[in-house]
């Protein structure tokens, strides 16, 4: 059972995220899930991974509490099936027969946190703000990505042959010399390229170039895109 112990403060916007919890004892469910409303959290409960799957869950930050050791499956188990779900989900196991090897086999497969019970209920606050904080940073790169990918998509084609070989080194006279252009208009779609993907600086424009991938696109090919 989870130790008593005055609740923490509601975490940043724990309205706009939600926690996750699989265990198939219905009184740990219910500890659980009090403490976590108790500071404004909201929870979803499932008394195994079957019924977790076969729930819709909506667009937001979320973490997912899990039992080790679940009735006919193990938590491990679980876990590999996220996985394979392609599921971002943060984990944060707690178990009551966990070992080293088992915490070890979690954490190398991406979990949060592994928790073994009794354990403080600030202890589990913390995991979960942790692992909900790391969810949000995680949806906002995904987000960043996105416009940075629909920015270079605006591109026309010549000019993302310019962008690959400036992220990738070239000087415009070198550019210029191998597109066979002039480098004053190498210069306009370096500009337009720039302009266009909303950077603030050349060393921005090759950074962005850098989170594309473009570092990678040999400046002999086309650069048309990752």
């Amino acid at each position: 059972m989870i130790k008593s112990e005055s609740a923490a403060p509601a975490v940043t916007s724990a309205a706009q995220a939600i926690v996750y919890v699989i265990d198939d004892d219905n009184s740990i469910r219910e500890a659980v899930s009090a403490l976590l409303r108790s500071v404004g959290m909201r929870v979803e409960t499932f008394s195994s991974a079957h019924e977790f799957f076969a729930y819709e869950m909506p667009d937001m930050p979320a973490c997912l509490i899990l039992d080790v050791r679940l009735r006919g499956q193990s938590g491990l188990v679980v876990q590999e099936q996220i996985a394979a779900q392609q599921m971002r989900i943060p984990i944060v196991f707690m178990t009551a027969h966990g070992d080293i090897a088992m915490s070890v086999r979690a954490m190398k497969a991406g979990a949060a946190d592994f928790l073994a019970k009794p354990f403080r209920d600030q202890d589990l606050l913390d995991a979960v703000t942790l692992a909900l904080s790391d969810d949000e940073e995680r949806r906002e790169a995904d987000r960043s990505f996105a416009e940075l990918r629909r920015r270079y998509a605006s591109l026309t084609p010549r000019e993302r042959q310019v962008m690959a070989r400036v992220v990738n080194g070239l000087r415009n006279r070198q550019i210029a010399e191998e597109m066979s252009l002039s480098e004053n208009t190498t210069k306009f779609h370096r500009n337009q390229a720039m302009k266009k993907m909303q950077s603030k600086s050349l060393v921005d424009f090759v950074l962005m170039g850098g989170v594309l991938g473009l570092q990678e696109t040999s400046h002999q090919k086309s650069g048309a895109g990752i």
